[in-house]
């Protein structure tokens, strides 16, 4: 561990890659870099320097937009592929980092009954402090929804205007884009192209032009397979935004994940199962995600660390010898 200065005042963090050195039972334990995506990225894609606290990402996909073309992400990007580079975040690499990163992968008994979008909110915000993307601190481009309740609704519109205001599209101008993540409640035909139905945004839709609604469906085709399958998956969509000179947001970029009722990621069906008879079972355990994996990569599904040294699990509950 280590001291770092955060703001005015001074914190206790966890030393670059030594998650793992810890006992399972310490708040500071993490799952061996090597048991899922992320120990490609790190000290390339993603570098973390104790001098400071902060950490430097380097992202796949823009955070501006220019006047003159659009910044779709094309489909050959897509998280895994030859074409992606491992010293950068996709923006699907980016999401899993910031839901590691929050603790939105551990779970334990006590979690049960607790685990709303306040908490997940809360932990998102606080993961993305000290993150520098670009050279700019992400959590100033990061917009995480507030819980809606109509008795607030202009204090929570006032504070999201104001977020958004980097994203203002201005006349011969790159435009600013900012950073979304929320739960998706539909992506839906509108009256021009489509738009995707935000939890917690219920007076604003996101508009999506037909080219990247396409691509949606083709890039994200088993995680919409699954949303469709269970009531008790929710999605999670990550995505860059703009303002069009109507005020109106434009998605630019996006990826999807489901999550479980608890908010844990899941990709199939059987990793679904798995992580629901861990749940009721009253076990702790922590979820590993793929970051920019390619599906073929196997990874363990979980890692159970209620009861000494974690044990792997693949999504079919059968333990996996450590390597």
């Amino acid at each position: 561990m280590y001291v770092a200065r955060l703001n005015d005042g001074y914190i206790v963090k966890r030393m670059p890659q030594t998650g793992n050195q810890h006992a399972p039972d310490c708040p500071s334990f993490e799952l061996s870099p090597g048991l899922s995506g992320l120990a490609q990225l790190l000290g390339t894609a993603i570098v973390e320097n104790p001098a400071t606290g902060n950490t430097t990402l380097r992202l796949d996909f823009p955070l501006s937009k220019s006047p003159a073309r659009s910044a779709h992400q094309p489909a050959s990007s897509a998280p895994g592929s030859v074409s992606t580079p491992m010293d950068r975040l996709s923006l699907r690499g980016l999401l899993h980092y910031l839901w590691d990163q929050a603790e939105l992968t551990h779970w334990r008994p006590s979690f049960d009954g607790k685990r709303s979008w306040v908490t997940v909110r809360r932990h998102l915000l606080r993961a993305a402090e000290q993150k520098l993307a670009g050279g700019y601190p992400l959590s100033a481009r990061l917009y995480v929804p507030e819980v809606f309740a109509l008795d607030q609704l202009e204090p929570i519109n006032a504070r999201r205007r104001a977020s958004w205001t980097p994203a203002r599209q201005q006349p011969s101008r790159a435009q600013n884009l900012m950073l979304i993540i929320a739960e998706v409640k539909g992506i839906v035909p509108g009256r021009r192209g489509y738009k995707a139905v935000l939890k917690h945004v219920p007076d604003v839709a996101f508009a999506l032009d037909d080219p990247l609604y396409r691509r949606v469906g083709k890039r994200f085709g088993q995680e919409l397979d699954l949303w469709s399958a269970s009531e008790d998956i929710h999605m999670v969509m990550a995505a860059t935004f703009g303002l069009t000179a109507a005020g109106v947001p434009e998605i630019v970029n996006l990826c999807l994940m489901p999550v479980t009722r608890h908010w844990l990621p899941v990709e199939t069906v059987f990793e679904h199962q798995l992580v629901h008879r861990l749940v009721r079972e009253g076990r702790g355990f922590q979820k590993t995600l793929r970051y920019d994996l390619a599906r073929s990569e196997r990874i363990p599904c979980v890692a159970l660390t209620d009861r000494g040294e974690p044990v792997l699990l693949n999504a079919d509950g059968e333990t996996i010898a450590p390597t």
